[in-house]
């Protein structure tokens, strides 16, 4: 469990700085627009980039804290040893997801916005940057659904 300590703590160092410069780049947006009448021609374009980015991220660290959305009637209504089993299905599901979506389908897009040269408008940055969140958020969902069915008792469920 250190090694998943240790990550949660990065993930949320980079989504601290992440949504400050989300509220900076916003904030700044803003003045620029209606108070100096001269509006920045990027921070909307980044301020979707760390959208995305703060999203992804922190459905992951959300997955790690076993914080994400979940209709767990039937779960708290069973018997403890079928709460297990039930939260090892979960998990599983969890990260058959994360495999073949946001790992498999987000490599996909990744390499697809750099082999076509696919750059944003604003900030002519290569797309596949800004997509990269996608598989690197589902390699942390399926390492934490993978430690959630080997050490179910690792969550705080």
């Amino acid at each position: 469990m250190k090694l998943k300590a240790k990550i949660d703590k990065i993930l949320e160092y980079v989504l601290i700085v992440f949504m400050s410069i989300l509220v900076i780049d916003v904030l700044w947006q803003v003045l620029s627009r209606y108070v100096l009448s001269s509006p920045s021609s990027f921070t909307d374009e980044l301020a979707g980039f760390l959208l995305i980015w703060v999203g992804l991220l922190g459905a992951a660290y959300a997955a790690g804290k076993q914080g994400h959305l979940a209709i767990d009637l039937v779960v708290q209504r069973s018997r403890p040893e079928v709460q297990k089993r039930l939260n090892i299905a979960i998990n599983i599901v969890i990260a058959l997801f994360a495999l073949l979506v946001m790992i498999t389908g987000g490599s996909w897009l990744v390499a697809t916005r750099f082999m076509f040269n696919v750059n944003s408008a604003a900030l002519h940055l290569p797309l596949g940057y800004v997509y990269i969140v996608l598989p690197l958020s589902g390699l942390l969902i399926l390492y934490y659904s993978i430690l959630f069915i080997i050490k179910p008792e690792g969550g705080q469920r």
